[in-house]
């Protein structure tokens, strides 16, 4: 057997072989898919980073390499040197790329043999998401996988190129920094150098890219890694990727125009997907309004209806309950309402209590009027006016909520994206963007009892708002906006506060005495002082973008190596103990 794979080079990928290199001689290195051992001819399903080619071992060909490959198992690691040929017309195998090709083996190497994996590459979507974490690096060869995380590179390149044409500098923040509060949980870091302090971690580099507007880097951008000490879900992840932008002497509509064409860039160019710009906006209380979140899925109807005008002087006890306490009664119209069985309705219930409500009330829509409990306590004027309300044919089903308005939007707003996917009403091939602005400035914490700032405290009141700060701080607007895709927010940013002195306002709104702002955000006060120009800007979450890109259920199939949802890492271990002596070194102290 020929020792060729020092002397000579892989000519070509397993996946890039063409019908236009039938005839041709060809070096293959990659990892058995499959073996095919029939005696006489050995069949292997030789695959690398970009496909699948079947390659074949026949005696006639070389009888010593045919020998050798009936040593070949899964995963063993090849290299081979043959020559292209056509498959026969009844073996073209039309799922593959390459199926209509086969390379004849004249050469082989067994660069390295494996053991049987603990389950097999083609197939591990079967397999336990804590054993195929456990051995990522054997997940990560599956075909689906390696694709997520070409689309990831490709991305992030195309973001590059695109910002780079723009006249935007890419430009480091540090991961060691200070703890400020009005975010989620800081990953600490002990200074050795310094005993008894910490650094922190950065949720986001927000603080140190409005220092750059005011150094004059009038265009930023990072594709940046930052941290969050929250508890986890499909979309989150502890330590995620932004692509973090910020711009300076511009407007929203700047920041908009310019992201608008980023996403059309990456989408078109990744994964060659069309995107129609401009996209539309919806101010957040008309979100709200219409689709119960601040993050809508626009892709299909079930639009949130208020009837509360149209029940006031209803006999329903629920509804008068509602109405007492300044509360809201909502509803959603399913047009087919056959599709949903009694059973189905009855456990509509159990779905909205996740969310704080009490029950869905329901009632089917027939060519005689309404078929409900609650017909006897609605006059017949009041379902007409209902029914037209709500958009309602005979045949559809009306589903209501009642409470307070937080609670009615969030019942009805997950409900209605449930319904869609339960009823199939949601087009998977769709990409709908839609901006949603005009956030409210602050939110009341009830553990808190005060104020938050409901974006960060660094965004900027709407312009005409600024007088409500003294006197009506509830009722201010913030200059913030996100970008959602199809129900997930990807984006979010805001124009940021330059003036001193409304900082300082926005601060002891928030509870922050003067000598706290100072403690904990001075080196940004001061650089306000400092000729600050007017800036805003916004970060992407790459991993959701790669997530709804490909297709992908959880957020760790786009992330080479994810934490589980305690955030352990059961590939490494991660977080684990450390020695005494580290502990001594840092001046910590383990508390049992």
């Amino acid at each position: 057997m020929s020792q060729f794979v020092t002397a000579q080079k892989r000519t070509h990928y397993c996946g890039d072989i063409k019908e236009s290199h039938i005839g041709r001689e060809v070096i293959l290195m990659g990892w058995v898919q499959r073996r095919r051992d029939l005696g006489n001819l050995i069949f292997i399903d030789l695959r690398d980073r970009e496909g699948i080619i079947q390659i074949v071992f026949n005696p006639e060909t070389n009888s010593d390499v045919h020998t050798t490959a009936h040593r070949i198992r899964s995963e063993f690691v090849l290299a081979v040197k043959g020559r292209v040929q056509p498959r026969p017309a009844n073996m073209v195998n039309h799922s593959l790329k390459t199926g209509a090709v086969e390379v004849t083996v004249e050469e082989l190497e067994i660069l390295n043999e494996s053991k049987t994996t603990p389950f097999q590459i083609e197939s591990a979507g079967d397999v336990s998401a804590n054993l195929l974490l456990t051995h990522r690096y054997l997940d990560l060869r599956r075909p689906q996988l390696q694709r997520n995380m070409m689309v990831r590179s490709l991305v992030s390149h195309e973001a590059r190129n695109y910002l780079h044409n723009r006249g935007f500098i890419e430009v480091e923040t540090p991961f060691l920094t200070k703890s400020t509060p009005e975010g989620a949980r800081d990953y600490l870091v002990p200074s050795r150098i310094n005993p008894g302090l910490f650094y922190a971690l950065p949720q986001s580099p927000q603080l140190f890219k409005q220092l750059l507007m005011v150094s004059g880097f009038d265009k930023y951008y990072q594709i940046v890694k930052c941290f969050r000490d929250e508890d986890l879900r499909s979309d989150r992840q502890p330590e995620f990727t932004q692509i973090d932008i910020e711009m300076s002497f511009i407007t929203e509509d700047d920041i908009i125009t310019v992201m608008e064409g980023l996403m059309a860039h990456i989408f078109s160019t990744a994964v060659h997907k069309e995107i129609t710009t401009p996209f539309p906006r919806i101010p957040y209380s008309e979100a709200l309004s219409r689709f119960g979140k601040d993050s809508p899925d626009t892709r299909f109807a079930l639009e949130l209806k208020d009837i509360t005008d149209l029940i006031q002087n209803c006999n329903f006890k629920v509804f008068q309950e509602v109405l007492h306490r300044n509360g809201v009664v909502k509803g959603i119209t399913v047009e087919d309402g056959s599709r949903l069985s009694r059973k189905d309705l009855d456990g509509l219930g159990e779905f909205v209590s996740t969310y704080g409500a009490k029950g869905v009330i329901w009632t089917r829509v027939q060519e005689d009027g309404w078929s409900s409990s609650i017909v006897k306590y609605l006059s017949k004027e009041e379902m007409v006016a209902i029914t037209e309300r709500m958009e309602a044919s005979p045949g559809s089903i009306l589903l209501f909520a009642a409470d307070s308005s937080r609670i009615v939007h969030d019942a009805l707003g997950n409900l209605r994206v449930a319904l869609a996917q339960r009823l199939n009403l949601i087009n998977k091939e769709k990409l709908q963007f839609t901006w949603v602005t005009e956030f409210p400035m602050f939110e009341f914490s009830e553990t808190e009892g005060r104020l938050m700032a409901n974006h960060h405290p660094f965004t900027s009141p709407v312009l005409e708002d600024l007088p409500l700060l003294a006197k009506n701080p509830a009722g201010v607007r913030a200059r913030a906006y996100d970008l959602v895709l199809n129900g997930s927010e990807i984006g979010g940013g805001s124009i940021r506060i330059h003036s001193r002195d409304v900082q300082s306002m926005i601060f002891n709104i928030l509870g922050l005495s003067e000598g706290e702002a100072r403690s904990k955000f001075g080196f940004l006060m001061d650089a306000l002082d400092y000729g600050a120009p007017p800036h805003g800007g916004i970060a992407f979450g790459l991993d959701r973008i790669i997530m709804i890109m490909t297709g992908s259920e959880s957020i760790r199939d786009v992330i080479a190596f994810p934490k589980t949802q305690k955030a352990t890492c059961l590939l490494t271990g991660a977080p684990s103990e450390v020695s005494a002596e580290q502990l001594v070194e840092l001046s910590l102290k383990i508390l049992s």
